[in-house]
């Protein structure tokens, strides 16, 4: 995006402090983690992908299997949300997981289960993408657009009826183990694929298949992000 300037050097630093940052007990003190902060000033919020957002070129990479820092930033994008949703889950008490901050809205055990049902079905579209042949020509869209959609939580959504929670998990600790089995299904397949990425399109999105993977990442942390907001109403419960 216009006006970001970060040099990859200071990227890699926010990367090797994302442990850092996860420790940080209140949404302010992300802020004292990163001098980047000035760069996106009157976020309440910012994980550790905005270093990520802000060295992503505006073009997306020709027809070709990943490029080194393709798979870096794709990795790095995927060992974070992997590892930041069980740290901001865990220790919970079942009041906590089952709070509601309005009528309506999801728990943060139905935000659990909502990724657990949902990426699956966002994996399999990649896999149907890769089976199929390259496209013709692959829709121009921006990879720092991917990454702001899990930074910028103003737009809300409403998931499909498939993708919903519906309350039926129950126990965490199953969630959590699901979520993280096919997290590191992802993960392998990022450090080590040779696939065309570029030049495969994933329909639902009209997203090249590089791009639909790193937003699946995306999609956890914008979850992470609405988890932070719950715990953070006044009237969540002490314990």
């Amino acid at each position: 995006m216009a006006g970001f300037a970060l040099s990859l050097e200071s990227v890699h630093g926010v990367l090797s402090s994302r442990m850092q940052a996860r420790e940080c007990g209140r949404p302010e003190d992300y802020w004292d983690a990163y001098p980047e902060r000035a760069y996106i000033k009157g976020m309440k919020t910012m994980p550790i992908a905005a270093g990520l957002l802000l060295a992503v070129g505006a073009s997306s990479a020709p027809a070709a299997p990943l490029t080194r820092l393709e798979r870096q930033r794709l990795v790095a994008h995927l060992e974070m949300t992997g590892s930041w949703l069980v740290d901001e889950v865990t220790g919970l008490s079942p009041a906590q997981l089952q709070f509601r901050p309005a009528p309506g809205a999801w728990s943060i055990l139905e935000v659990v289960e909502h990724l657990v049902v949902a990426e699956p079905i966002y994996w399999q579209d990649l896999r149907k993408a890769m089976q199929a042949p390259p496209a013709s020509q692959t829709r121009p869209g921006r990879d720092e657009d991917v990454l702001w959609y899990g930074i910028d939580r103003t737009q809300r959504q409403t998931a499909v009826a498939a993708e919903d929670a519906k309350g039926q998990l129950r126990d965490l600790r199953a969630g959590l183990d699901a979520f993280r089995k096919l997290h590191a299904q992802m993960l392998q397949y990022a450090r080590t694929t040779d696939d065309d990425l570029r030049g495969h399109v994933v329909e639902r999105e009209r997203s090249d298949a590089y791009q639909w993977l790193l937003l699946i990442s995306t999609h956890a942390q914008r979850h992470i992000l609405q988890i932070r907001e719950i715990k953070a109403d006044p009237k969540f419960p002490k314990k």
